[in-house]
């Protein structure tokens, strides 16, 4: 059994994602667990972390056990960390990945992986010409929720899908009674902010995954929560949306909704809800739970009384799924994938492109609302 050591220079490694889940739930721990299977050999991960504040970095280093510099220059001119990972600043993306594709790097990357799709496909033919591997993050299909949806959905139990609606979001104050529960940045535009761009992506990924191909949109945006007060007391105003409602035409002539919105106030089973109806029955799935109902379950409801409410339970026909789950953390069963993909050459599903029609879906939503229009999404 040989092991094979792979450097990853870690951008980002100090923020809340690269350093809690990508980093500790995640590189540290493969790592720490004697590194990834792969056949008859094994993957060690060689962390080198990268970020502006040398007192943050050395302090994330320690905690991981990882050797780190504030110089990317450097990192990326050093042939013993052929991957780089990014998952600092969204407005920041485009220009750090140019200079590691620019290096011959190994190319993961969080969403989005650009600010529009057009630069995300500039920088897919660099990374081609190149001939370095690729992939993005897809986290959320590792939601045990999902993963227990894509379990039902691929037995073919709910029999042709008929419609689907996402719900997303909750709360996010701002500021003036209690303090903002997210970074100032996602509410504006030079920061890289924006609901569509923060979230969507996510959504394009599982819709696709699960359903498959989308073939066109409609969308309204607007911004509830016109002014805010920043992490250092400041007043600023949103120059982005933080709600938006949006129905999607699949390829297969299925469709369904997504509302989601930073100014809403939970009444749902989750922060996240995924339904699918079908011919046979449906399926809804939250972060963790999935409930599913078959025809045979489905009430004969034939009427609703304006004189007296009717009294019906309309929880108590739904049986939970837990078929089809993996233990793994799902930013780790992305790294565990992209890892065997850079050693090995096993197939990647989230490469770079996927990452690229991410950003094409939120940039098609955003051409809705201002031309008030369906767009495709071919």
């Amino acid at each position: 059994m040989a092991t094979h050591t792979i450097g990853i220079i870690v951008n980002g490694a100090t923020g809340r994602i690269g350093g809690t889940q990508h980093l500790a739930n995640a590189l540290a721990p493969i790592r720490d667990e004697d590194g990834l299977p792969a056949g008859q050999d094994r993957i060690m991960p060689r962390l080198m972390l990268v970020g502006r504040d040398a007192v943050r970095i050395e302090e994330a280093a320690k905690k991981h056990n990882a050797e780190w510099t504030t110089d990317l220059d450097k990192a990326l001119a050093d042939p013993a960390f052929p991957v780089f990972f990014d998952a600092a600043a969204t407005h920041q993306r485009e220009a750090v990945l140019e200079k590691a594709i620019a290096a011959g790097k190994h190319i993961y990357s969080e969403k989005p992986v650009s600010l529009s799709a057009a630069k995300g496909r500039d920088l897919l033919r660099a990374i081609k010409a190149r001939g370095v591997k690729h992939g993005a993050v897809e986290d959320k299909l590792g939601l045990p929720g999902l993963q227990k949806l894509a379990h039902v959905v691929s037995s073919g139990a709910l029999g042709r899908v008929l419609s689907f609606r996402v719900e997303f979001g909750w709360w996010v104050f701002d500021g003036t009674e209690v303090p903002c529960q997210r970074p100032s940045w996602n509410y504006t535009r030079a920061g890289g902010g924006g609901l569509i761009l923060d979230m969507y992506p996510h959504f394009r990924y599982v819709i696709e995954n699960l359903l498959g191909p989308m073939r066109r949109t409609v969308t309204a945006l607007s911004t509830a929560t016109p002014e805010r007060i920043d992490e250092k007391g400041a007043r600023y105003t949103v120059d982005v949306e933080d709600t938006a409602s949006t129905v999607i035409e699949l390829e297969s002539g299925a469709v369904g909704t997504i509302l989601a919105s930073w100014a809403t106030r939970v009444r749902r089973d989750d922060l996240l809800t995924f339904q699918i109806d079908g011919a046979k029955g449906s399926a809804i799935a939250g972060l963790h739970r999935c409930y599913t109902q078959t025809n045979a379950q489905t009430p004969q409801t034939a009427h609703f009384s304006v004189a007296k409410d009717l009294n019906t339970d309309y929880r108590a026909h739904w049986t939970e799924a837990t078929a089809g789950v993996s233990p793994v953390n799902p930013y780790r069963i992305g790294w565990e994938n992209f890892l065997r993909h850079v050693a090995t050459g096993a197939p990647m599903q989230a490469d770079f492109s996927a990452g690229v029609r991410d950003v094409q879906f939120a940039e098609a939503c955003y051409r809705s609302m201002k031309d008030r229009t369906w767009v495709d999404l071919g």
